[in-house]
């Protein structure tokens, strides 16, 4: 802005001097002045809004943010524990899996019968989740806002899920509003020495059971993520020839590649690539369209919620 405004007074400055006692070199002047004023206005008005933007981005995270639950002294496990001590509210606690060697900082949902501690969310395609293997052994994202982007991290999901047999719960909704979801009795992931090897059981939902890859039996040798080794853009442990991870913009459990890669890239439903990168779900949309929020959460597998 202040260039252009030299810019024209400078123009001004030189017709005035040059042409001043011609009417057609005034009325030129007039003409820049006016422009020149008009040029001021729009831009006060241009950055005038830039800061109001910026305030309410500010006040929308200030209150988007949440506190952590001060449960004091006591350890818990998981979620589940927590809720059945009493806490029933959503948000951050700590915990401290038994193998863990230190605090865990989580999102509860105590929501759908309470007890879940969420391990993975896709919300606005803010966080990048094509992450090096470093990335994804400690996770990453934003784990102080209630609608952040995140990865619990490979070595926490192992600490939970090496405690005891755990479901796994996925919620995923597309961009026309529809909502499915997918639970697996068993959901296990190894520890790093076995690259974070998943293990799950029994399928239920509405969703179709993607991991499996039994929707079509010609291609489930391929499709099925049953016992795959956890992969990334720098350490390539699927079947394939190439890397999935890499093509496929997303650390995951690949096979030759996929039927679902929810921690592919965000495109915002229907997509075209060279791969079936977006985040997706097979079953529900294939592999040509992005899903707009996901949510990956666990809870034991024999979890009662304690009501009192």
């Amino acid at each position: 802005m202040r260039i252009l405004t030299y810019f024209f007074l400078g123009l001004i400055f030189i017709m005035e001097i040059s042409y001043s006692s011609s009417d057609e070199c005034q009325q030129e002047t007039a003409r820049l002045r006016v422009q020149l004023k008009t040029l001021e206005e729009r831009v006060f008005s241009q950055q005038h809004l830039i800061q109001t933007l910026r305030r309410q981005r500010t006040e929308q995270l200030a209150v988007d943010r949440e506190t952590l639950h001060d449960l004091g002294d006591q350890n818990y496990k998981d979620c589940a524990q927590i809720f059945n001590a009493g806490n029933k509210g959503n948000g951050f606690y700590n915990i401290r899996p038994l193998a863990s060697p230190g605090l865990i900082r989580v999102y509860c949902d105590m929501t759908e019968g309470g007890g879940w501690t969420v391990i993975q969310r896709r919300s606005d395609g803010s966080q990048r989740f094509n992450n090096s293997w470093a990335e994804y052994k400690q996770g990453f994202g934003d784990q102080q806002s209630t609608t952040g982007e995140f990865w619990l991290g490979n070595d926490n999901i192992h600490y939970l899920t090496s405690q005891g047999d755990y479901k796994l719960r996925i919620n995923m909704a597309d961009f026309e509003g529809a909502q499915r979801y997918a639970e697996y009795k068993i959901f296990k992931v190894a520890d790093e020495k076995e690259f974070y090897q998943l293990q799950f059981g029994e399928f239920s939902g509405d969703s179709g059971d993607s991991l499996s890859g039994t929707y079509h039996p010609e291609v489930q040798w391929w499709a099925s993520h049953q016992g795959m080794k956890f992969s990334t853009y720098d350490k390539d442990n699927d079947r394939y020839q190439r890397n999935c991870a890499q093509e496929d913009k997303g650390g995951w459990w690949f096979n030759r590649c996929h039927s679902a890669n929810l921690n592919g890239y965000y495109y915002g439903g229907a997509y075209s690539d060279v791969t079936d990168s977006g985040v997706v779900w097979y079953t529900w949309h294939g592999w040509w369209y992005s899903l707009k929020t996901v949510i990956m959460k666990i809870r034991p597998l024999d979890f009662e919620p304690n009501t009192v």
